[in-house]
């Protein structure tokens, strides 16, 4: 399912705002973890300009309606291929999810291991040469 995602400000479940919820929505993070970040930049990476920043969000990204879903209203039924942002909700032991991130990881690191031979064999360099041509 392919949905347009659209950064729009939550006050709903925001503290001042609702622009750090917005983005935890935009991003499909935790909000205690958007939260977290934005008063790290704040405190250690010139906290005028992100103030400033913040301030500006919260003029010019447009509410929520009312009637939108947020990720804790949404339907009990989930994609399976879906992937698994809060493994701690889901029921499955961290043992199970720390298995299922590690074929996961294994997986992409075939799939590196794949291209990188392929990159750099014979194959690819003539291949290379040939759509130069």
């Amino acid at each position: 399912m392919n949905t347009k995602r659209e950064l729009l400000r939550d006050p709903v479940r925001g503290k001042i705002a609702g622009v750090c919820a917005g983005l935890s929505d935009y991003f499909n993070m935790e909000l205690w973890l958007v939260r977290i970040i934005v008063v790290t930049a704040v405190l250690l990476a010139g906290g005028p300009l992100f103030v400033v920043a913040y301030i500006a969000a919260w003029f010019i990204l447009d509410k929520k309606p009312a009637n939108a879903q947020s990720k804790t209203d949404a339907p009990k039924h989930e994609d399976p291929l879906e992937v698994k942002f809060k493994v701690w909700q889901k029921g499955e032991p961290p043992r199970r999810a720390l298995q299922d991130l590690k074929d996961r990881l294994g997986r992409v690191d075939t799939r590196l291991q794949e291209m990188e031979r392929y990159v750099t064999s014979s194959e690819f360099t003539v291949s290379r040469e040939i759509n130069k041509l």
